[in-house]
């Protein structure tokens, strides 16, 4: 038995091994913990890839949140893109 928003609800274990939860949860991640034959504990889980777990460290994370925080606060504009572009050939 599955217990959901407090109300429990029977559902069958099809011949696969599956059981639907609702279409709400479709497409969602999520951890199964089996806490003892029979007893499972389903939660819903967002997964990070590990070469993109760098970013989510506090100070990766704080350093990208300023930064999207100041492209916000400061538009682009095209003030000396002549000069600019003019150094990065090297024609100083």
């Amino acid at each position: 038995m599955i217990t959901v928003a407090n109300q429990p609800s029977v559902k069958v274990i099809g011949a696969n091994g599956q059981i639907s939860l609702g279409k709400q949860y479709a497409g969602r991640q999520v951890l199964v913990e089996e806490q003892e034959p029979g007893v499972w504990l389903v939660r819903t889980a967002t997964v990070i890839p590990d070469n993109e777990r760098w970013l989510h460290q506090p100070k990766t994370a704080a350093d990208l949140q300023n930064a999207l925080s100041w492209t916000q606060a400061n538009s682009p504009t095209d003030t000396n893109v002549d000069n600019i572009l003019e150094k990065l050939n090297g024609q100083d």
